[in-house]
């Protein structure tokens, strides 16, 4: 078991014996989930396609003809 203390800003380090054994690296994206007094910590393996395709179902209602009308000299 590793410890590690939070931060008054909520940041803590990762311990470096679980950083090597899971692969982690400077710039690596990392999701958050709490499950009952748990916090699962993941590696996203492409965070850019997920992300992405995420924000690409929530812009249709800007999909209009109209939409593109108003917005077309800007």
């Amino acid at each position: 078991m590793e410890l590690a203390k939070l931060t008054s800003k909520g940041q803590t380090t990762i311990p470096k014996t679980l950083r090597e054994a899971l692969g982690l690296h400077a710039g690596d994206v990392l999701s958050f989930e709490a499950e009952g007094d748990h916090l699962v910590l993941r590696k996203l393996r492409d965070p850019g396609d997920q992300y992405l395709n995420a924000v690409a179902e929530t812009l249709g209602e800007w999909a209009s003809s109209e939409d593109e009308e108003a917005w077309r000299d800007l």
